[in-house]
C-alpha cells in the first residue's frame, strides 16, 4: 500500500469524514464517544501541513455526532448531525458554541447534505422517518418530506437543486422533486426497490440477494447526474438510473463481507467509486460503465480495483479530495483513526 498519513482520535469513534470543498488541506471528522451508544460527540477540524495532520479546532456536543457537511457558502463553517435530533452549524472563527442550532427531528439525525448548486439550503435525514430541508438563515425547516421509516442518508442531485434523494431501512431509494405539487405523494417522484433483481441476469458471477435489506448509504454520480449508487446490509453495491426506476440495477458490485456503510463516487472519473464497510475494508471499484466488453449488457458487473485493509474496526466514512492529482482519499473507522491515502496507486497497480 502507498504512503499513508494517520491521525488518531483517542476516546472518540469516528462516524464521518469530509474534505473541505475549498481547501485540499482541510478535513473534518465527526465522532462519538463510546461508539455512539451513549455520551458526547466531537467534531475535529483538521489541517494538513508539513508536520502532518494537526488539529485546527474541535467542537463538542452533548450527544453523539453521526454526520457532517461543509458549508457551500462559507469556507469556515460546517454542519454536524447529532444524536439528539439537532443539527448544529459551527464557525471555525467562533470558539466553543454553534452559531446556529436547528432542532425539529424527533430522533437521531443521521445525515446532512448541503445543496451544491444553489448553496442556500441543506437537507437532513433522521431515524424519525423524515427528510427536512433547511435554510441556514432561519431556525424552522422549509419543508418536511415523509419517508415513513428510519432514513439513513439524504443527498442533493449535483446538477438540479430541486431533486433530493433518500435511502432508508425499508430497502428503497426515494427521489423527491420539489417542483412537483404537494399532493398525496409529498413531492415523491420515484420509489425504487433496491433489492428487486434485474429482469436480465448479470453477465458474470453470482446473482445478488433479492431479499429486502436496510440501505445505509448512497451517492450521486458526479458525471452522470441520473445515476445513484446504493449500499447497505446485504453487502451489495448497486447503481440505478433514476430515468428508468423500474429497470432494476444498472450495475452490481459484490465483494464486501459485511454491510456497506459509506459510498463516494470519484469527482475525477465517471466510473470509479469508493466504499467502506463493517468488514473493516475500503474498496475501490469501477461500475463497468466504461468497459467496452460490457457496453451491450443491460446490467454491468462492476469490478473491484483494489482493497485497503489498514483499519482494524468498522469503516464508517470515506471521502475524496477534490483537488490535486485526483486520487487522495480520507477514510475513518471505529478504530479511532483517520487515514489519508492515494487511491491512484491502486488504479496504477491494476493498469
Amino acid at each position: 500500500m502507498a504512503a499513508m498519513l494517520e491521525f488518531r482520535t483517542p476516546g472518540w469513534n469516528p462516524y464521518a469524514v469530509k474534505y473541505s470543498p475549498y481547501y485540499d488541506s482541510r478535513i473534518a471528522v465527526a465522532t462519538a464517544a463510546n461508539y455512539g451508544i451513549v455520551g458526547n460527540g466531537r467534531v475535529f477540524c483538521l489541517g494538513l501541513g508539513p508536520q502532518g495532520v494537526q488539529i485546527e479546532k474541535t467542537f463538542d456536543t452533548n450527544d453523539a455526532q453521526y454526520d457532517l457537511a461543509w458549508s457551500e457558502i462559507n469556507e469556515n463553517q460546517l454542519l454536524v448531525a447529532c444524536g439528539d435530533g439537532s443539527i448544529k452549524l459551527y464557525d471555525m472563527n467562533v470558539n466553543e458554541f454553534p452559531i446556529a442550532n436547528f432542532h425539529e427531528h424527533k430522533r437521531e439525525t443521521f445525515s446532512v447534505a448541503w445543496s451544491p448548486v444553489t448553496k442556500d439550503t441543506f437537507a437532513s435525514s433522521s431515524w424519525d422517518g423524515t427528510v427536512k430541508i433547511w435554510s441556514p438563515a432561519r431556525k424552522e425547516s422549509i419543508k418536511t418530506l415523509p419517508v415513513g421509516n428510519c432514513t439513513y442518508s439524504t443527498s442533493y442531485c449535483p446538477s438540479n437543486p430541486h431533486i433530493i434523494s433518500a435511502v432508508s431501512s425499508d430497502s428503497h431509494l426515494r427521489i423527491f422533486d420539489l417542483r412537483t405539487p404537494v399532493n398525496a405523494q409529498y413531492h415523491l417522484t420515484a420509489k425504487i426497490p433496491v433489492h428487486i433483481p434485474s429482469p436480465t441476469p448479470i453477465p458474470q458471477g453470482p446473482a445478488p440477494p433479492a431479499a429486502p435489506g436496510e440501505i445505509l448509504t448512497h451517492d450521486w454520480n458526479k458525471y452522470n447526474h441520473t445515476v445513484i449508487a446504493t449500499g447497505g446490509v446485504d453487502k451489495v453495491i448497486r447503481t440505478f438510473d433514476i430515468r428508468n426506476p423500474s429497470a432494476g440495477p444498472a450495475s452490481v458490485m459484490m465483494g464486501h463481507q459485511y454491510a456497506v456503510r459509506r459510498l463516494a463516487w470519484s469527482p475525477h472519473a465517471s466510473d470509479i467509486l469508493l466504499s467502506g464497510s463493517y468488514d473493516m475494508t475500503v474498496r475501490l471499484w469501477t461500475d463497468g460503465s466504461t468497459m467496452p466488453a460490457q457496453q451491450e449488457s443491460p446490467v454491468k458487473a462492476g469490478i473491484q480495483l483494489g482493497i485497503m485493509n489498514r483499519h482494524t474496526e468498522f469503516v464508517t466514512g470515506v471521502d475524496w479530495c477534490l483537488f490535486g492529482v485526483g486520487g487522495w482519499v480520507a477514510t475513518v473507522g471505529w478504530d479511532e483513526r483517520l487515514l489519508l491515502w492515494d487511491a491512484n496507486r491502486m488504479l496504477q497497480g491494476q493498469a
